[in-house]
């Protein structure tokens, strides 16, 4: 599995193909990212590789953010130089408002080197991973897709109810787990083995064929797929 990328969510639209026929698709501004540090088997126990994206402005960065992407004085880093322990290298970019990384061989990377949505030009499917929009404390209909109760004969002022959760006798009490109403999204999920439609490097754009969570401007991860068997074409590529 490849690098993958960090982005935002732009919207949704449609496109067309040369048969006239209507693709869903959801456009995400895609990179570009940089790296900023190498985690390593010595050092950290794991190899992965950590990107940021988009420029965190350096008055709402906190030190240790700013400390993390740039060079600062400090006194720990004059007593470490002193007993000569080297420093990490460092991106020497502004600080990031998005931060993941991705457990992948660090061989091909650099700190500080710069990952664009070409990186997905050769890739057919994605994973998408963001945080679904909250829909706050919510029944058991509108949350778990019940059906409700009739709206007659006997039934009055519980329509909308979700029905007797409890037992008879035995356990006599009702088991976790129960579909009942509670919090609803704003929760991070991942959909899976999504299609590529376009690929826009000059604009730094990914539009993804169906639809992704969140609102728009969301955070989102994409990443090559997992999912086997690997599909061997994407008859809805465009670009």
């Amino acid at each position: 599995m490849g690098i993958g990328l960090l982005g935002q969510k732009v919207g949704m639209t449609q496109l067309f193909t040369e048969q006239g026929e209507s693709i869903p698709v959801t456009v995400v501004q895609a990179g570009p990212c940089c790296v900023l540090q190498l985690k390593t088997l010595q050092r950290d126990g794991y190899e992965a590789v950590q990107i940021g994206f988009k420029d965190k402005p350096r008055r709402l960065a906190r030190r240790s953010e700013r400390g993390h992407v740039a060079k600062l004085e400090s006194k720990r880093q004059k007593a470490n130089a002193l007993a000569g322990i080297e420093a990490a290298p460092k991106a020497n970019c502004e600080p990031k408002r998005f931060i993941k990384e991705f457990r992948i061989p660090t061989n091909d990377f650099e700190v500080g080197q710069s990952i664009a949505v070409d990186v997905f030009q050769d890739v057919i499917a994605v994973d998408v991973t963001s945080k679904s929009k909250g829909r706050g404390y919510s029944g058991a209909m509108k949350r778990h897709n019940f059906s409700g109760q009739r709206a007659t004969h006997g039934v009055k002022k519980c329509h909308r109810h979700l029905g007797s959760t409890g037992c008879s006798a035995y356990p006599s009490r009702t088991p976790k787990g129960k579909k009942m109403p509670g919090q609803y999204g704003n929760a991070v999920c991942t959909i899976r083995n999504q299609k590529i439609v376009v690929v826009d490097p000059e604009n730094n754009l990914l539009v993804i064929r169906g639809a992704i969570p969140g609102p728009k401007g969301a955070y989102v991860t994409i990443k090559p797929t997992n999912k086997l068997p690997a599909p061997k074409n994407n008859k809805w590529r465009l670009a």
